[in-house]
């Protein structure tokens, strides 16, 4: 097979494939060989029938559509890494002059990866990003790890708000009890807003044994129909209010939920943590704000296929993130009165933003020729491997050849960013 460029017209390329007679011939050879247990020929076992038989019986190019897909698949990849294209999409073809007891050609278009010549990404002004830890910022911190090792105690004065009381209830609409409106021995935290609005605040007050009728309305959306909009009565007893203890911040705080023996070296640790993830913030900050000075000094002409793509892409996320939350798209456009076609619509915009900075910050790799060594993937897969806990060799053999060659672009593309926060100057 040889492959000819023939044009490229803004990202849709065209070129041909050349195959001699013979290669043709053995392709529908092995067609054949492939598809002949399919024909049934009389006096022959499926499987059995010569070819030229089955052509009579058949039809003469009974074996010629797949031998000459046969070609194309496997010559497809040769010629476009010969070529150095880098197609995004289906390709489409067409024969040119087919007869099969002379060379022909197949003439290929496909849209392929926009080529440009990123400009403006040394020396880019920004202004530098700070992010300053303050002692307020500590206090908060270590307040956030009090109310961690906070506990639940009993009391026997009346419910406040933010206690949990442990009750029974039965609910009814005028006289009749509905389903799932009774419960025994039920927590529930005064304030939280987990019950039917109304319900709460009508617990605030009430003692250990108290007993208390809580009227309340549902909610005109409420997901059972029979109940939407309806004035209920809940009969409540309490059993139990306990509050949430919190213990004291010193030292005998800072033994018992850390390594250290004072108060004064948790802070000092919580400082440095805290300094440590402000730094990193910054960076991120300020390589973002690089970025975004490139993104805004560079035209892309982006294929519409690369912009779906990407849609389809976050939209997958997106179900994902619903599904750890028990949702789905489904519930969630109903929710939000939208269809799927209205919230890739609202994703095009980000879309395209992720599609064109990946563009530049690869162009940036190609145009400073980043290399990854050995060592690095080493370095990287040794980091997945503690990150995944898994042994680093599993995940070497597991891997296949298109993942290595995305880790391996997405380590240059690391390199290509650093390099702009490197090369910037920052005011």
């Amino acid at each position: 097979m040889k492959a000819t460029f023939i044009s490229r017209e803004k990202n849709d390329a065209k070129f041909k494939m050349e195959f001699t007679h013979q290669e043709f011939a053995k392709a529908v050879d092995e067609a054949y060989l492939k598809n002949r247990g399919k024909f049934a020929v009389d006096g022959f076992r499926k499987g059995k029938a010569p070819r030229k038989l089955i052509e009579t019986h058949y039809g003469e190019d009974t074996f010629i559509e797949d031998g000459i897909n046969t070609l194309f698949s496997g010559a497809y990849p040769n010629a476009i890494k010969s070529l150095e294209l880098k197609p995004i999409d289906t390709p489409a073809a067409d024969f040119e002059d087919f007869d099969k007891d002379r060379d022909f050609f197949i003439a290929v278009t496909v849209t392929v990866q926009p080529e440009f010549k990123v400009k403006d990404y040394k020396g880019v002004e920004v202004s530098k990003i700070e992010h300053v830890v303050t002692d307020e910022d500590i206090d908060k911190d270590l307040k956030a790890l009090q109310k961690r090792n906070s506990r639940l105690v009993l009391v026997e004065r009346p419910a406040r708000n933010g206690d949990t009381v442990l009750i029974d209830y039965s609910g009814s609409v005028g006289d009749h009890q509905f389903d799932g409106g009774t419960a025994e021995r039920q927590p529930l935290t005064l304030g939280s807003d987990t019950f039917i609005p109304g319900f709460e605040e009508q617990l605030v007050g009430v003692k250990v044994g108290g007993e208390v009728d809580v009227k309340v309305t549902f909610p005109e959306e409420y997901h059972s129909e029979d109940l939407a909009g309806k004035e209920a009565v809940f009969k409540v007893k309490v059993h139990e209010i306990k509050e949430n203890e919190e213990p004291e911040i010193n030292d005998e705080f800072a033994k018992d939920v850390s390594e250290f023996e004072t108060l004064e070296e948790l802070k000092n640790d919580t400082r440095a943590k805290l300094e440590k993830a402000a730094e990193s913030k910054a960076e991120y900050e300020l390589k973002n704000a690089i970025l975004e000075k490139i993104y805004n000094a560079n035209e892309v002409d982006i294929p519409n296929v690369m912009i779906e793509d990407q849609t389809d892409e976050m939209m997958a996320e997106f179900d994902q993130q619903l599904k750890y939350q028990g949702l789905d798209l489904e519930k969630y456009f109903e929710y939000l009165g939208k269809d799927a076609a209205e919230f890739r619509t609202d994703l095009k915009d980000d879309a395209f933003k992720k599609v064109k900075t990946r563009l530049l910050v690869e162009a940036i790799a190609n145009e400073e020729k980043f290399e990854v060594s050995d060592e690095e993937m080493d370095c990287e897969i040794e980091a997945m491997a503690q990150q995944y806990k898994m042994d680093a060799d599993k995940i070497r053999k597991t891997m296949k050849a298109e993942n290595f060659a995305h880790l391996i672009q997405d380590l240059k593309m690391r390199k290509a960013v650093d390099f702009i926060s490197d090369n910037a100057v920052v005011k």
